[in-house]
């Protein structure tokens, strides 16, 4: 050492090393499980050694736990994954998104740099290294699970801030809205699709506002043609690669729905392709109650509806087309016919109404004007006086 600095009690030690010349501060973070504990930093110059020291006591200061091992963020978001979301009652739905975000984005950009050393700029960095690849909605949700992860860091006292918290999240202003389905292609999507084996899953979709999941997790004991209604009560999801039946994700999402008769007679029509679907498997067939199952009977895999309905929409047309805008069109066709929004939750399954106005919201103009209208109608417009031009 060429010298070494004396510092008060507590604040430790500043040196430069004769090896490579590189300035070290040392804090002292005293006795912890019986041994001496400290952390150094290190700076080309005093200056930038010292400037750490003082990031290193004020993150100290903050709550964080200097003492706790040094890891990076690969290695904090797969313990966060495996020991803190998967034992929190998580769904496992939910969960497999994560991994996706972690593994598929955030951990290939940011992985590498240790937990404590993230900044804002690396967050960005993120952004930046993948706004050319997805839709910024798709982005915000990436954002959000390192939010959560970085959140339950602090918790933790493994760092300071929460650095995600300092940079926005993608903007979803003008982001490129998708087409809405009108009534006219949803007529025509339906003409396309009446003779398919999944016609009846298509047409709930669209009437009931089902998601893929409830309408391949519905059983016929869920089904009751002459009451005319069916009972929502589980879902279809990937669960650590294998297709199970599992809760719906809220209270709301378990709920009995009254069935238009569109939807009766194509459930009917379901009925009887499967009883012959059932007749041609023969001894291969494995019973499940299924109302939308797979040609032997067992859960249908959920990729292969989302492939079938990119082999049909082009032929009518509509070639931006997902199941999921059947369940959007569900819901903006009731809200501009003028359902109340609260009934309109309860179809969808959604926890609030405010979360229904959120989405589906720009069906309201067309309810406006009509009110206009109505008020008119009601009140009658008022007489014109002609004996000034119509003016005054």
């Amino acid at each position: 050492m060429t010298e070494r600095r004396r510092r008060s009690h507590g604040e430790g030690g500043l040196y430069q090393r004769e090896s490579d010349g590189l300035w070290v501060g040392v804090i002292d973070l005293g006795w912890i499980d019986g041994k001496r504990r400290r952390r150094a930093v290190y700076g080309r110059t005093e200056k930038e050694a010292r400037e750490k020291m003082r990031d290193l006591r004020k993150a100290a200061d903050n709550g964080q736990d200097l003492a706790a091992k040094a890891q990076t963020v690969a290695e904090w978001m797969t313990y966060w994954l495996d020991e803190i979301k998967k034992h929190d009652q998580t769904r496992p739905s939910t969960l497999t998104r994560y991994r996706y975000a972690v593994d598929g984005h955030i951990v290939p950009v940011l992985g590498k740099i240790r937990l404590d050393k993230l900044r804002p700029a690396d967050v960005r960095r993120l952004h930046a290294a993948r706004r050319d690849q997805m839709e910024p909605a798709s982005l915000a949700k990436i954002h959000a699970v390192l939010r959560a992860a970085l959140g339950d860091a602090v918790r933790l006292e493994l760092v300071s801030r929460n650095v995600a918290q300092a940079v926005r999240p993608p903007s979803l202003a003008g982001s490129g809205q998708r087409p809405t389905l009108t009534s006219d292609g949803a007529r025509r999507f339906l003409a396309v699709a009446a003779d398919d084996r999944l016609e009846g899953l298509f047409v709930l979709a669209l009437t009931m506002g089902l998601r893929r999941g409830e309408l391949l997790g519905l059983r016929w004991s869920d089904v009751d043609l002459g009451a005319k209604s069916l009972h929502v009560q589980r879902s279809v999801q990937r669960v650590d690669g294998a297709l199970c039946l599992v809760q719906p994700k809220t209270r709301g999402s378990r709920r009995p729905l009254p069935v238009p008769v569109l939807a009766l007679d194509a459930l009917r029509r379901q009925r009887d392709r499967q009883d012959k679907e059932r007749i041609d498997a023969g001894k291969h067939w494995q019973e499940n109650g299924l109302v939308f199952a797979s040609t032997l009977g067992t859960l249908m895999e959920p990729r292969n509806v989302t492939r079938r309905v990119g082999q049909l929409r082009g032929r009518a047309d509509l070639p931006w087309l997902r199941l999921h805008d059947l369940r959007h069109a569900c819901a903006t066709f009731l809200l501009a016919a003028g359902i109340e929004p609260r009934t309109v939750m309860e179809i969808l399954g959604h926890t609030t109404s405010r979360m229904t106005m959120e989405r589906y919201g720009h069906a309201l103009p067309e309810r406006l004007q009509a009110a206009a209208e109505a008020m008119d109608s009601f009140l009658g417009s008022p007489p014109v006086d002609k004996s000034d031009g119509g003016h005054g």
